[in-house]
């Protein structure tokens, strides 16, 4: 994997400070190298495929700019998907595609064997993709003016603290970073970047490795487990891969602050929303936003009839599942998510999102992150099969031994993030425990600190989105 949280450690600060030591250019070119080292330590082959997507998003961008024949644009354009969308589709759904061939033409009788190659998954190939491509998508679309600056380009598309695993930034958020100089940081944004990362590291290390073991138990005994076990299993992985992403997604904004640059917030308190649509615009929006706008608004959106909406919401929510894995238990996710957001709009009602969330709200919140959960069974199960035989045996309350580690590490470090997401929802500030009086606050620092400490002693558990 790329690199541990150790060498994580020391390489960001030896960034951070040789950074701040340089002029504007010379800045660049050493996030270019730190971002091609941090990711070629996973396997340097694979950033020639980084590179070769910065080559021919740079050009295309420019000859579209520089064109006004819409048909030479469009060729361009096309260039530009088919070389990014072909390396997806050739890394991440070969083998996929291959093997569901395989079973659909068994099952028709005709036993043909297709092509076998042992393929590995670049890291963070979906996120670096998607980014580039709104990049070349906006150009054609004739919202942002492609940028001269090769340099600035290839730090764009690889700058390391989102690289792998989001948040999926857009052109014109990030580019005017770095084509400007950074002002000198502040002791506020230290002091804030640094509780970003400190945040993101309990997230990840404390509730999302401190349910892994957990959940993992649940799912591995999925078809003796019983109802409470395999309950344990489902809440407990819906905390597990927020607090895992999530963390992540702190880790990168705050590395990134450390150097100037400002990342958009990935999440905003999903599991406090109150329907499923409201969940969507709060969970991995960088994700959510990137295909409603250039999937679900060019399919048609809401323009259209009523029908023709819950088929664009369908089929956005179905190429969204497929984006997280080559398996039909994500093409099933997506297909779920877009089923409930279709209901959801049904009902005629959006939540308004600037009223406050109250007590009144509680049931609301508690079965939209029910639904959300059920539905992360889906993406967790190895196989459809294994889906079933957990929500069946949740909803026929199968008897069995009850895990009492499972329910304890359940209530409490769910505890601790519903606490965290209160807190930032309640104070409207992501960083709002640095605002608390000096012995609160010192309390809140010093018991992150301890948690690290006890749960860092175990096998290092991958970050989930690392695979996508």
């Amino acid at each position: 994997m790329v690199f541990n949280s150790l060498e994580y450690a020391a390489f960001l600060p030896a960034v951070a400070i040789a950074y701040w030591r340089m002029g504007h250019r010379p800045r660049l070119w050493l996030l270019l190298a730190a971002s091609y080292v941090f990711y070629g330590s996973w396997d340097w082959r694979f950033l020639s495929l980084i590179i070769v997507s910065t080559v021919v998003d740079f050009l295309v961008a420019r000859g579209i700019e520089a064109s006004d024949d819409d048909r030479r644009r469009k060729r361009l354009l096309l260039v530009s998907l088919g070389v990014n969308l072909g390396i997806l589709g050739f890394f991440k759904y070969f083998g996929f595609f291959v093997d569901s061939a395989e079973e659909l033409l068994a099952g028709m009788g005709l036993g043909v064997s297709g092509p076998t190659l042992e393929i590995l998954l670049p890291v963070g190939i979906s996120f670096y993709t998607f980014q580039t491509l709104s990049y070349t998508l906006d150009v054609y679309r004739r919202r942002l003016e492609p940028t001269r600056d090769w340099l600035v380009f290839a730090v764009f598309v690889a700058f390391f603290p989102q690289l792998v695993a989001g948040p999926i930034e857009r052109a014109r958020h990030l580019l005017p970073q770095f084509q400007t100089p950074r002002p000198a940081l502040m002791r506020d944004d230290v002091t804030s970047a640094l509780h970003l990362i400190g945040l993101g590291l309990v997230k990840k290390v404390v509730v999302a490795d401190g349910l892994a073991p957990h959940v993992n138990e649940a799912f591995a005994t999925s078809g003796e487990a019983g109802w409470v076990t395999l309950l344990v299993g489902m809440i407990g992985f819906s905390l597990q891969i927020y607090g895992d992403f999530s963390g992540y997604s702190d880790i990168a904004r705050g590395s990134a602050r450390l150097l100037g640059i400002d990342v958009m917030q990935n999440f905003t308190q999903p599991y406090l929303s109150r329907d499923i649509g409201e969940f969507w615009r709060r969970w991995h929006v960088s994700l959510s936003t990137w295909l409603r706008d250039y999937l679900y608004i060019p399919l048609g959106g809401n323009r259209g009839t009523r029908l023709l909406t819950y088929r664009n919401l369908f089929l956005t929510m179905l190429l969204g599942g497929l984006w997280h894995g080559a398996a039909w238990t994500f093409v099933v996710w997506g297909a779920i998510h877009g089923i409930l957001l279709g209901l959801n709009r049904l009902r005629g009602k959006r939540v308004d999102e600037a009223v406050p969330v109250t007590w009144a709200d509680l049931p609301a919140v508690v079965w939209t992150w029910m639904l959300a959960a059920g539905a992360f069974v889906v993406f967790r199960a190895a196989s459809m099969s294994q889906a079933t035989e957990v929500l069946g045996g949740i909803l026929t309350l199968r008897a069995g031994p009850v895990l009492q580690d499972g329910v304890a590490a359940l209530v409490v470090l769910g505890g601790l993030m519903v606490a965290i997401d209160l807190v930032q929802r309640v104070m409207g500030d992501e960083v709002a425990v640095l605002r608390w009086p000096t012995i609160p606050r010192s309390f809140a620092h010093g018991m992150a600190a301890v948690g690290l400490i006890v749960f860092s002693g175990g096998a290092p558990v991958p970050f989930i989105y690392f695979q996508f």
